[in-house]
């Protein structure tokens, strides 16, 4: 019997509210609020079942107070921009409510993946007797489980990791991001990075990179790029000598994002034009094509997983875990994109885990530090079964 405050109505949130409202043993009551209310209705007008909606700008603590003090959720998951994770922080503290989210906080006018403002406030969840679960998604997420799962089954210890990201998916458009511009572009133009012997190495963006053929979609080019589950997983996975990320990326893709960037409209910092400031970025954002909007039309599969490298019983051994997820079959179940089903699942087993107990603690935590098992077993209940290869 637990209630939920679900913010954010885009692409994952559509994908979380439908996901929530299938297990409604665990989400007895559901509210999803945005921004934009005519958002949040739509979606709850394809429910089975009903559930409450709400308006709110979660840029503004005293806006999220007031409908939590409202509401009394046992849990907010947080499924709004990153740059809102903090605001959001701050409402569930000031209430005394459990807090989650998919993806780290990162500054608006600065392109920085860390996890340091969330780390930041563990004292104070942990003060309040309060859970803070960070990146429940798939990368961050899934693949940080897939990692703890390992550890606990396959390896004494671990020392290389490559998290793998592959879309071969196509929805028809010359150019398009499959989750919000702004984020997505500002994620891959930035440095690459990975850690190897102890530090943290950078890479000019996507000039490394390399070929990969992946199961039931075939040879991808993917590029090395930095993602803010490595830094939580140098932290928690013993022993790690290397870990890097990777995703795939096409031509065609590629050589739109170099024209944007040569005539500058994916800067993020303010520009004068007729008379007022804009962020280039954020006017890209308005004219590229909603994310939500991409999962009629588009076919294909994606393919996400990690290989892992390390000790057992003193021999070496190579390990591959990795889910595919087929964009049509995520459509017709939950009528978005395979990147949004592949987040907004993983987002609804997290808050099962917490609402259920089967993860608890006062503080703020990684999704690797806790027990992988019963999140695997509903992985392969609700909707992403994966598969794991003994390489050698």
């Amino acid at each position: 019997m637990a209630k939920v405050l679900i913010i954010g109505a885009g692409g994952v949130g559509g994908v979380v509210t439908r996901k929530c409202a299938q297990v409604p043993e665990v989400f007895t009551e559901i509210t999803l609020a945005s921004r934009t209310l005519e958002k949040c209705e739509k979606i709850a007008a394809g429910l089975p079942r009903p559930i409450r909606t709400a308006k709110v700008d979660a840029d503004d603590p005293a806006q999220t107070v007031r409908l939590i003090n409202e509401l009394r959720p046992d849990l907010v998951i947080n499924v709004a921009l990153p740059y809102q994770d903090l605001a959001i922080m701050d409402a569930c503290l000031e209430t005394g409510v459990n807090y989650m989210d998919t993806a780290n906080y990162e500054p608006p006018d600065e392109a920085a993946f860390s996890y340091k403002w969330q780390w930041a406030y563990d004292d104070r969840f942990k003060r309040a007797g309060l859970t803070a679960l960070l990146g429940s998604g798939f990368d961050p997420g899934v693949t940080n489980v897939f990692c703890a799962h390992a550890l606990k089954h396959h390896f004494d210890e671990i020392n290389m990791v490559d998290i793998m990201d592959c879309n071969a998916g196509d929805h028809g458009h010359a150019f398009a991001t499959n989750f919000n511009p702004e984020i997505n572009i500002r994620e891959i133009t930035a440095r690459g990075k990975y850690w190897e012997k102890g530090e943290w190495k950078e890479t000019d963006p996507l000039s490394v990179h390399k070929t990969f053929d992946f199961p039931q979609i075939g040879p991808r080019e993917m590029y090395l790029m930095y993602h803010e589950e490595m830094e939580s997983l140098v932290k928690h996975i013993p022993g790690l000598r290397r870990i890097r990320f990777w995703m795939t990326f096409g031509q065609e893709y590629l050589t739109h994002l170099r024209v944007l960037q040569n005539v500058g409209m994916t800067r993020i910092d303010p520009v004068s034009f007729q008379g007022r400031e804009i962020v280039p970025l954020q006017f890209l954002k308005a004219l590229l094509p909603d994310p939500a909007s991409l999962a009629r039309n588009y076919k294909g599969k994606t393919n996400i997983g990690c290989m892992i490298e390390g000790l057992k019983d003193g021999k070496k051994r190579r390990y591959y875990i990795y889910n595919v997820c087929d964009h049509e079959a995520s459509y017709r179940e939950v009528g978005a994109q395979a990147i949004s089903y592949t987040t907004g699942v993983p987002a609804m087993i997290g808050a099962k885990m917490i609402l259920t107990g089967k993860w608890s603690g006062a503080g703020v935590f990684n999704i690797e530090q806790f027990d992988p098992d019963p999140f695997m077993a509903d992985l392969m209940q609700y909707g992403l079964p994966w598969t794991e290869e003994f390489l050698e």
